[in-house]
């Protein structure tokens, strides 16, 4: 009896102290506007804030923050940061192959990276993608994708 009590107790306090509150679980989602501003020009300080709270399933947009850090003028090791992160964006995109965001992430990477990384090889094919798929994402990432789209060579605001 007295283990049912102390085990009631446990979860008793774990729900009240919020452990399994829903408004918990809420506010883990990613917030994609505090994404895409780093992604804009995030210090390297706030990058390594969020990146520390993302989960293994965003895999992809940590790689995206981790190849955004490797440009920072004061970032040290710039190539390895950039292979790691490009491991991790071909590594989300691998394991969801139909998200359209993601597939945005590595075009306007592609596209601004240096041609000595050599990343530069799905550029079209990501852009057929997302011109595909723009209807489909969610209302902050088709800003994003509309803000983009004033500097890019790439993408044109005609094509949405």
């Amino acid at each position: 009896m007295k283990m049912k009590t102390a085990r009631l107790a446990t979860l008793l306090t774990l729900f009240l102290t919020g452990a399994f509150s829903p408004m918990r679980v809420w506010a883990q989602k990613m917030d994609k506007a505090a994404f895409y501003a780093l992604m804009q020009s995030g210090t390297k300080d706030d990058i390594d804030a969020e990146l520390a709270k993302l989960k293994d399933s965003e895999v992809g947009y940590a790689g995206a923050l981790i190849i955004r850090e490797a440009g920072l003028p004061k970032a040290k090791a710039r190539l390895k940061m950039f292979k790691e992160g490009k491991a991790k964006l071909e590594a989300g995109i691998a394991a969801d192959p139909d998200n359209a965001e993601l597939h945005f992430i590595r075009l306007s990477i592609q596209e601004k990276s240096p041609k000595i990384v050599g990343y530069k090889g799905n550029i079209e094919a990501d852009k057929t993608f997302v011109i595909k798929h723009f209807d489909k994402l969610p209302p902050v990432v088709q800003r994003a994708v509309k803000d983009y789209t004033k500097d890019s060579k790439v993408l044109k605001p005609t094509d949405f």
